[in-house]
């Protein structure tokens, strides 16, 4: 039986980090501080600032909480932070 084996990543992948940009983004865009997001979230403000500052990857879970918390559409985020793959970093 053939079996994978996954490696466990914890630092920011291109995508994650284009993710975390279009973040701090909708943030400035909403006028929103990582206190305030991390309270209306439920997120830590140590887990979000981690996450803000590229040295891990948010889940989709969170990111779900902040599209909603923020107003801005998952899949338009996404695909906004998907074209900025490469060009960002």
């Amino acid at each position: 039986m053939l079996m994978a084996t996954f490696e466990r990543r914890t630092e920011s992948g291109p995508l994650a980090r284009a993710v975390a940009a279009e973040i701090r983004a909708a943030m400035g865009r909403h006028r929103k501080s990582g206190l305030q997001l991390a309270t209306a979230t439920g997120l830590s403000q140590n887990y979000l600032a981690k996450r803000l500052r590229d040295e891990a990857p948010f889940t989709i879970n969170d990111i779900e909480k902040i599209c909603s918390v923020l107003e801005e559409d998952f899949a338009a985020l996404m695909a906004s932070a998907a074209a900025h793959v490469g060009t960002l970093f």
